[in-house]
């Protein structure tokens, strides 16, 4: 291919990404990113499965990353009072993809940020049209000409509403809440900690080393605003180190899951990665991998394939399957969060690590 003109709209994990993956291959790239260059990235902390660190290896940030993050080797699933259901090694999950890594999302984002040259990113400059011939407009007044325009802006991509319409992602039925706290003198918070209350309740802890801790939690819910009163009172009946935790969850960052229905994420000259493709429950922890899968395949099929519609045909036939299995190992992982609390509890204890791996087992293989 006669290296194509590639904009990214969004500077995000998965914007940065392609960029870093494009310009490895020789690839001209430009992104431009709404928010201002303030050197902050939205959201708390990130569990970096296994196949997502293969990515950013073959990416080449695997080493930058790795000093900044913790190793998470165990997990561990419990009920709301701290009581065992199921314990096991990361390593039988995953075999040999590699390590499982936590990181604060701000620090892979830098990461990122420090792997792409400066004068690659536009910050303050959104999109404001895009033409059938690939004419861009932005909001400051400039235009340029692209072969290829890339959605990389998020769940709620203004890519995808403008280029390929459809419905917008659907609401889950389940609210969040996420921030990071100071685990320093708290007992019972090990690498990566899930506690199950009823009715789909669940507190997670990842570790991040330095004294700090990522915390998620979140509720069943028939609408998509944040409970009246205090959120923390959903998990009054928490034990362990969950009601210390919560003292410090006072400004936690709320958000109302959604998943994609769209699973069609190319048009002629237009291309949609990560949340703003597919986004969907967080239950297997594969959003950000899917992410960067997404910019390496993508970067992949630019750069070997003879012209960008034959790019964009094999990036879509290459990530379809593979995200359609997350997508349904979703749905069961959330319908057996559901169970009746003896039902859930007893089946976790007997065969919790058995369900893990073969939530998994595909995801082993090469994106």
């Amino acid at each position: 291919m006669n290296n194509p003109r590639t904009l990214i709209v969004g500077a995000g994990i998965s914007g940065l990404a392609l960029a870093k993956s494009l310009l490895d291959r020789g690839l001209p790239v430009e992104v431009v990113e709404r928010r201002a260059d303030d050197g902050q990235a939205l959201g708390a902390g990130l569990y970096l499965p296994a196949n997502a660190v293969r990515t950013l290896h073959s990416i080449g940030v695997e080493d930058e990353v790795a000093k900044r993050a913790e190793p998470v080797t165990r997990q561990r699933l419990q009920d709301h009072r701290g009581r065992p259901l199921a314990e096991f090694e990361v390593g039988s999950i995953w075999g040999e993809v590699g390590l499982c890594l936590a990181i604060t999302r701000s620090d892979l984002h830098e990461v990122l940020r420090g792997a792409v040259d400066n004068d690659v990113v536009r910050y303050g400059t959104a999109v404001t049209s895009v033409a059938d011939d690939g004419t861009v407009t932005f909001t400051d007044g400039a235009t340029g000409k692209y072969d290829l325009v890339v959605g990389a802006d998020g769940v709620n991509s203004a890519v995808r509403r403008s280029l390929f319409g459809g419905p917008a992602p659907r609401f889950l039925g389940q609210l969040c809440w996420r921030f990071i706290a100071d685990d320093t003198g708290i007992p019972g918070i090990t690498d990566w900690t899930a506690r199950l209350g009823s009715k789909g309740r669940t507190f997670l802890t990842v570790q991040l080393g330095g004294g700090r801790v990522y915390c998620y939690a979140d509720i069943n819910s028939p609408v998509a605003t944040p409970p009246a009163g205090d959120w923390r009172t959903h998990f009054a009946d928490f034990g362990g180190p969950v009601p210390r935790l919560l003292e410090q969850g006072e400004d936690a960052h709320f958000a109302a899951l959604r998943e994609s229905e769209n699973t069609v994420w190319t048009r002629p000259g237009a291309a949609l990665v990560g949340d703003a493709a597919h986004t969907f429950s967080p239950s297997m922890a594969q959003g950000g991998a899917m992410a960067l899968e997404d910019a390496l395949v993508l970067a992949d099929t630019l750069a070997d394939a003879p012209d960008v519609p034959a790019a964009l045909a094999s990036f879509q036939a290459r990530r379809a399957g593979r995200v359609a299995w997350v997508v349904a190992q979703n749905h069961r992982r959330d319908k057996a969060r559901n169970l009746p609390t003896p039902l859930r509890n007893f089946t976790l204890r007997r065969a919790g690590e058995r369900l893990f791996k073969a939530n998994h087992a595909p995801l082993h293989a090469q994106p």
